[in-house]
C-alpha cells in the first residue's frame, strides 16, 4: 500500500521527471545468483542505469538527486543539509519505526510481546518529539522540498497503521503535504496498480 521501499525510488524519479521501467522480482528470485549479483543481501529494490547497479534506497535516491535537478538545492550548504536529512531519515528515525513494525506484526504472538510493545512505541514517540520540535511550523525540513523530505516522509508513512503519527499533528501535516505532491501521487498510483495486478 505504498509503504514498500521501492516507492521511494519511484517517487524520486517522478520528482525529477525521469522515465523508468519496473522489473518485478519474486521472493524466490531474490535469493538466486542473478539477483544476488545486484543486491548481495537478497532484498529489493535494486536500480540499474547502464552499467551501474545500486541497492539501498538512500543511495539510489541520492544518485538520482545528484544527477537530475529537483531534489537537491543549488547552494552547497543547503545541499549538504538535505543529504544530512536523508541520512537522519534512514539511520535515526527509521530504525525504531521498523522495530515497532516487527514487534507488532512478526512478534505480536510472543509471550513477551505485550510488555515489549509499549517500550518500543515509546522509543518511536521520543524520536518523533525531537523531529516535531525541529520541524516546528515549517513546511519542509530545510527550506524547499528536497530529497531529505522525500526520505523522511517515506519513513514516517510506515507509522500510519500504528496511529502514532496522528499524535504529532505537525508531522502528520508534514506527511500529508508530501503525499499531496503530484510526483508522490503518480508513484503511489503506479505502485498500487502493480499490487492490484498481482492480487488478481
Amino acid at each position: 500500500m505504498g509503504l514498500a521501499r521501492d516507492t521511494r525510488v519511484r517517487w524520486a524519479l517522478e520528482e525529477v521527471g525521469q522515465p523508468y521501467d519496473v522489473r518485478l522480482v519474486s521472493f524466490q528470485a531474490m535469493k538466486e545468483p542473478a539477483h544476488l549479483a545486484l543486491h548481495p543481501f537478497g532484498q529489493i529494490p535494486t536500480y540499474e542505469e547502464g552499467d551501474l547497479a545500486l541497492f539501498e534506497t538512500g543511495a539510489i535516491v541520492l544518485h538520482i538527486a545528484e544527477h537530475h535537478a529537483g531534489l537537491l538545492p543549488g547552494d552547497a550548504d543547503a545541499r549538504a543539509r538535505a543529504i544530512m536529512w536523508m541520512f537522519a531519515a534512514v539511520n535515526t528515525v527509521e530504525p525504531p519505526i521498523l522495530e515497532l513494525v516487527i514487534a507488532r506484526i512478526h512478534e505480536g504472538d510472543k509471550p513477551w510481546a505485550k510488555e515489549r510493545l509499549p517500550l518500543v512505541a515509546e522509543r518511536v514517540r521520543n524520536r518523533l518529539k525531537q523531529l516535531s520540535a525541529r520541524l516546528g511550523d515549517a513546511e519542509w525540513l530545510d527550506g524547499a522540498f528536497s530529497a531529505g523530505d522525500l526520505m523522511m516522509a517515506s519513513v514516517l508513512l510506515r507509522l500510519r497503521p500504528s496511529g502514532i503519527l496522528d499524535e504529532f499533528p505537525s508531522l502528520a501535516a508534514y506527511v500529508a503535504r508530501a503525499e499531496a505532491r503530484p510526483a508522490y501521487q503518480r508513484a503511489f498510483a503506479a505502485q498500487l496498480a502493480i499490487n492490484a495486478s498481482r492480487a488478481v
